[in-house]
């Protein structure tokens, strides 16, 4: 029979892998496309014929003899020794197709793979976190798509379907999204032709309202004016000083791989964020962007762990801003390439795009006034001269409670800018003078919280906050705040936390919201535990 959760390895993302499944019935059982382990291993198939033929074809491009005179008694055994190596890469692809089938049934989606050494990899439908269609260039061609469905706490894709034809998939995307939010209720899942692998009419995709789109050329000023830009430029003003200084012509030699490196990190960053579009449907926060290669996101609603509005200092030249987020599933993927093209919400954008942003990930704010909150936390400075009678400055404006004013030995810059606000859906954090920094943390969101002090904090009464989320870009931390304010914020926040969870029963987010979370408990010792 089926793999079952109870006789399949579990991971604690809601995944599970086996192996040596036999029995399992067909039904509902639907194939990949056929051209999938072609356009998966064309280059394998490519590195074969060019291994064999080059030589040949050289010399028929020269008018040589096909064979080299050499290896002419040997042809026919070379012939039938490449094309048979070239004919058992070609089964291979095709017993991989044969033996690749998919199911989405019983709050499950299944995937079956292996010709000898069988393997179901499964992922539970209200455990999905995003869902993506990718479409590497050689599948645009062909009208193919892959579907990627991440689930809590993967280092990876749980379950990789490629790949479809690209209508299908989207098809698929929506009855699965439809099922997983809860909108589909108890409708049973899609069936399809287990030979022909068609699926039968299921979810129809949610309609959409586009948001935003980021033009090319402020995607190519924002590389330019990007933080490695600076080093890169640094550096290369440094080798040239060395160089004229020391009359020695080798630092400028390093100039070279540098240049290297930078061109091909532009191109990675401009192929990915090019033609970025955001929209907003039922179903989530839909992203599309690439050039060559295209990818289309769809996170729900309400599974971003955390937010992080983040300003280089060039960037304040123009007003622009960068939103990157953390969602279970993508894992520490955001830290370079295409992880951090899936972690990021928006390349480059201005105020108001960020606060569309915003009002998509946080569409209750839990303040009365979340513009003059959110641009504080985005800009904002605290009074210099701080509040009267408080420890701590207090902007007006924007009600953040900053670091004290002792602090600014520590952070002569900074002091007047880090700083948190709480809300009753929301933690704010707020850091950085150059660089500035707002991370944005709905309660329900903080698994767990610690309280950092070093010697020199301790001898200036501070302390940080750290807030524990799912692995990605966003590293919340409130710095040096004072520490009876920092104390405070402890128990407050555990409250905050405790009380949303228990709000918060259903992985289904279109289902109807529990009651908002209650305000700080008497007893904060059971919120989450120190670090």
């Amino acid at each position: 029979m089926a793999l079952t959760p109870e006789s399949a390895g579990r991971a604690a993302d809601g995944t599970a892998v086996g192996s040596g499944i036999e029995g399992t019935p067909d039904a509902g059982w639907l194939r990949v496309h056929p051209a999938s382990p072609f356009v998966r291993g064309w280059v394998a198939l490519a590195a074969l014929l060019f291994f064999f033929g080059r030589d040949s074809f050289e010399r028929f491009l020269q008018g040589g003899p096909i064979f080299d005179e050499r290896l002419a008694g040997r042809a026919p055994w070379l012939l039938l020794g490449g094309g048979t190596l070239i004919l058992l890469t070609v089964l291979g692809y095709v017993l991989s197709w044969y033996f690749t089938r998919y199911q989405v049934a019983g709050g499950y989606v299944r995937v079956n793979t292996g010709f000898l050494f069988k393997q179901q990899r499964q992922a539970r439908l209200d455990r999905v976190q995003a869902i993506d269609v990718v479409q590497p260039l050689l599948a645009r061609i062909f009208g193919l798509a892959e579907l990627r469905f991440e689930v809590a706490d993967a280092g990876q894709s749980a379950v990789r379907l490629a790949y479809l034809r690209a209508g299908e998939a989207r098809q698929l995307r929506a009855t699965i999204l439809a099922r997983a939010s809860g909108a589909a209720g108890g409708t049973p899942a899609p069936e399809g032709d287990p030979e022909t692998g068609e699926l039968a009419p299921a979810a129809v995709e949610a309609p959409e309202q586009a948001v935003l789109t980021v033009p090319p050329p402020r995607l190519v000023g924002s590389l330019l004016l990007s933080e490695q830009s600076v080093v890169i430029l640094a550096g290369g003003i440094a080798s040239v000083m060395l160089s004229a200084v020391t009359e020695n012509r080798n630092f400028t030699v390093f100039l070279i791989p540098a240049a290297i490196g930078l061109i091909a990190s532009y191109w990675s960053s401009f192929n990915k964020g090019y033609n970025f579009t955001a929209a907003i449907s039922p179903d989530g926060i839909r992203l599309r962007y690439g050039l060559l290669d295209t990818q289309a996101q769809t996170v729900p609603p309400g599974r971003i762990q955390a937010l992080k509005v983040s300003q280089p200092p060039l960037w304040r030249i123009f007003g622009w801003y960068r939103i990157q987020v953390n969602v279970a599933g993508y894992g520490l993927a955001g830290s370079a390439g295409e992880g951090s093209a899936r972690t990021t919400l928006l390349p480059v954008g201005h105020l108001g795009d960020v606060m569309e942003i915003l009002s998509l990930v946080l569409p209750d704010p839990g303040t009365q006034d979340p513009v003059g909150l959110f641009t504080a936390g985005i800009s904002g400075l605290a009074d210099p001269a701080g509040t009267p009678g408080s420890a701590a400055g207090k902007d007006a404006g924007g009600g953040f409670v900053t670091s004290p004013r002792r602090a600014r030995l520590l952070a002569p810059l900074g002091w007047r800018r880090n700083g948190f606000a709480a809300t009753e859906t929301a933690l704010l954090l707020r850091s950085g003078r150059w660089w500035r920094n707002f991370v944005v943390v709905p309660h329900q969101r903080t698994q767990s919280m610690a309280l950092q002090q070093g010697p020199l904090a301790r001898r200036f009464r501070v302390a940080d906050l750290v807030l524990h989320t799912t692995a990605g870009p966003v590293a919340p931390r409130l710095i040096q705040a004072g520490l009876d304010e920092a104390r405070a914020l402890f128990d407050a926040q555990s409250a905050r936390a405790r009380a949303a969870r228990k709000h918060q029963k259903s992985e289904h987010w279109l289902e109807p919201a529990a009651q908002p979370a209650a305000p700080p408990a008497e007893d904060p010792q059971e919120g989450p535990h120190h670090g």
